[in-house]
């Protein structure tokens, strides 16, 4: 059986929104999701911001980036 059911983390225990009508003791796999709905705009790249600053390679792509940007796209005439 897979049913998706919403739920709250209260530690390291999760509430579910409704029974899933399983016997006490029964063995289960759980895949957790993260809803993204609730969270508040720019929330995401605040938890990201920085990831890459310790990144020995990052400054030499976002130079390469800008760089490819500048050029002339503008076929020959």
């Amino acid at each position: 059986m897979t049913k998706t059911i919403q739920g709250v983390v209260h530690g390291k225990v999760i509430e579910l929104s409704e029974d899933l009508g399983l016997s006490e003791g029964q063995l289960v796999a759980v895949t957790v999701r993260v809803r993204q709905s609730d969270a508040e705009w720019g929330q995401g790249i605040l938890r990201s911001a920085g990831v890459l600053a310790d990144d020995p390679y990052w400054d030499s792509i976002m130079e390469k980036i800008q760089r490819s940007r500048k050029q002339s796209r503008r076929p020959p005439t």
